[in-house]
């Protein structure tokens, strides 16, 4: 038996968690993670009786793992992305996005437990916050060119509000609050009814569905990386 060390420090797991968090060694929790749930598997391993086949438990343990994947990957949908993001997050300078965003073939696996999906996806949208918003936008681009009607109408809608300043500005409208009140909520009635009848929500809807559907899967299909990482190759 070995004696205790009166030096050793133990150190609370959320408290470490923590301090890997914040000095950047985002890859570390992310392998703990991943090492974590490996250990915590029930073993592969089963007796047989002499009548057995050795891959008598082959089958069962190759449809354990696909269900297994399967309600990972159902798991994913019912995380909140967006939880930890702040504003903070869209300050920053854009990672680069073959290097950074897309990475290479390795920097891509499965999570092996939600714990590892949750713990990517809620680290990730923070790093890659405006990549994500740069892809929304053009998801929305995109949705817009395929529904000319989407898009006659909002630049409908922001040409009558680009004329109701510039005309509100001409007439003195900010004189007679009254009918500048009464004119801006008339204004938003006509947005909506365009809005509403040239399917500009259906486009709205069709890139959130897409946006959020890519994040979740990159998000969590993406490694952990360091903060700052070193030149691939040298």
């Amino acid at each position: 038996m070995f004696a205790s060390n009166p030096l050793s420090l133990s150190v609370p797991e959320p408290a470490f968690e923590s301090w890997l968090r914040d000095g950047g060694y985002l890859e570390i929790l992310d392998q703990k993670t991943s090492e974590l749930h490996r250990l915590s598997a029930p073993p592969t391993t089963t007796t047989s009786t002499p009548t057995d086949s050795p891959t008598a438990a082959t089958p069962s343990l190759f449809f354990f793992s696909i269900f297994s994947h399967i309600g990972t990957l159902l798991s994913l949908f019912t995380l909140n992305p967006f939880a930890k993001l702040t504003t903070e997050d869209f300050s920053g300078q854009t990672p680069s996005w073959t290097h950074g965003f897309i990475g290479f073939f390795d920097s891509y696996s499965f999570p092996s437990s939600t714990d590892q999906a949750r713990l990517r996806v809620h680290e990730n949208v923070k790093r890659y916050a405006r990549n994500y918003a740069s892809l929304f936008v053009l998801f929305f681009a995109c949705s817009l060119y395929q529904m000319p009607l989407a898009l006659l109408g909002l630049l409908s809608s922001l040409a009558l509000w680009d004329a109701f300043r510039f005309y509100g500005d001409q007439w003195g409208l900010h004189q007679y609050p009254l009918v500048r009140m009464s004119l801006v909520r008339i204004a938003q009635c006509a947005t909506a009814i365009i809005l509403l009848y040239s399917n500009v929500p259906m486009a709205i809807f069709s890139a959130l569905a897409v946006g959020y559907a890519v994040v979740v899967l990159h998000a969590s299909f993406r490694k952990l990386t360091p903060a700052k990482q070193p030149g691939r190759g040298r």
